[in-house]
């Protein structure tokens, strides 16, 4: 009689499977992040493959979960000693956009692919959007935080979300695409300015 995999196996194979597909997709991008190639990677069979994923696309939805689950540990992990509204969005922009310690060059080049898929695949962009708008909604949860501390009006953070967001896409793109241009370490700079223009920009709080 067969054995039957047990849960913790069947969980712990896909994950090796969605692993792989990162670097492969960073590589090579979506279209040639073939079953055999991702196989090659994990160091399976391209049926063991099909075993746990019904197809690519299925593997690349587990992908964009588990990019989006990295980047909310690595925020919390930095942001758990964060004493200030400041310090908190400071964490949150080293944690998505620091170098150093931490820092996934693949899963950000991962993630540019997808953003090139969700806009012709239906169900990557539903994911996409997903994040896209739990991103908007932690950012601007930091800023009010942020602008309330300076006793600003916190009208703006809808706002001044949207335009972080944009930034920090758009890094992700030109690390991806020219990493040999940009100057190193500019995007977290750049973006903790963004938020702080912002911030003192906003008017003041009636008493």
């Amino acid at each position: 009689m067969p054995r039957t995999p047990s849960v913790t196996n069947t969980e712990s194979r896909r994950a090796a499977i969605v692993a792989a597909m990162l670097p492969v997709m960073a590589r090579h991008g979506y279209e040639k992040a073939t079953i055999q190639a991702i196989a090659r990677e994990a160091g399976l069979t391209p049926g063991l493959i099909h075993y746990h994923f019904k197809s690519k696309q299925e593997i690349l939805v587990s992908l964009v979960a588990a990019i989006v689950e990295f980047a909310r540990t690595r925020y919390e992990s930095r942001s758990a000693a964060s004493a200030s509204p400041a310090d908190r969005l400071r964490a949150y922009v080293q944690a998505r956009l620091g170098l150093g310690t931490g820092a996934a060059p693949d899963m950000v080049a991962a993630w540019v692919m997808i953003g090139a898929e969700a806009v012709r695949q239906p169900e990557v962009r539903v994911l996409y959007e997903e994040a896209i708008a739990q991103e908007l909604a932690l950012l601007k949860q930091l800023l009010s935080a942020c602008l309330a501390e300076k006793r600003r009006t916190t009208d703006s953070a809808p706002t001044l979300a949207a335009g972080l967001v944009a930034l920090m896409e758009g890094a992700f793109q030109l690390s991806s695409a020219a990493a040999n241009v940009m100057p190193a370490g500019y995007a977290a700079d750049a973006a903790m300015a963004f938020a702080a223009h912002g911030i003192d920009a906003a008017p003041r709080r009636k008493a």
